[in-house]
């Protein structure tokens, strides 16, 4: 079975929701049987290329006592999840980049390859403040993933990959993706936004004929 997730890196819902996919799956005991293929989504396209404390950008969209609030509710949120979001340290960055090196994981390892890489980034953002757009942390996240390091580095000296996807996202917004997570199973089944591990796991159900 093939689920597809619409999501961006610097989404911790999405880095959330992801969490609850896996754990579904490993519930059902049906890793051997669910693929999970990571398409790509940008909250903010435009975002620049140089990193920035995340916190002054979320402070700026929301002012510092939303903000604050914010950050402490999705911190906590997560530490029930088993998730240690730590936005005093993230940076915030364009996640082009990012989306490109899941592209490649999936077109040259496959989806158990790139949902690996997948979780290493959110980890790089939201718990270890790592620039996810700087190709040297990029290529040691993909080696630890099982990428080939020399690949990785010539693919991101290049520009391979970025019109696909691009074309990717604006073929979602034209699809009517604004929220995400967005889980896409076989069935036609969707789950959109953080629903919960059970819910993942009765659409999974049900997907299969279960």
């Amino acid at each position: 079975m093939k689920v597809e997730v619409y999501g961006d890196i610097a989404c911790p819902w999405c880095r959330l929701g992801t969490h609850q996919f896996h754990r579904a799956v490993a519930t059902a005991g049906a890793e051997s049987d669910v693929e999970l293929v990571h398409r790509p989504y940008q909250l903010i396209p435009d975002a620049p290329e140089e990193p920035r404390p995340l916190m002054d950008t979320v402070v700026a969209m929301f002012g510092p006592e939303q903000a604050e609030a914010m950050v402490a509710e999705m911190t906590r949120i997560g530490a029930g999840e088993g998730i240690e979001y730590r936005f005093d340290c993230a940076m915030a960055v364009n996640t082009l980049t990012a989306h490109r090196l899941l592209w490649l994981a999936l077109h040259e390892q496959g989806a158990a390859v790139q949902a690996a890489l997948a979780t290493a980034l959110f980890d790089a953002y939201f718990r270890d403040g790592v620039n996810v757009a700087d190709h040297t942390r990029l290529t040691e996240l993909a080696e630890r993933a099982g990428l080939a390091g020399g690949r990785v580095r010539d693919f991101l000296a290049t520009e391979e990959g970025r019109a696909e996807v691009r074309d990717q996202v604006a073929a979602a917004r034209r699809a009517g993706v604004t929220t995400v997570p967005r889980f896409v199973f076989d069935n036609g089944a969707l789950i959109v936004g953080v629903t919960g591990t059970e819910a993942l796991g009765d659409a999974l159900r049900q997907a299969g004929g279960r």
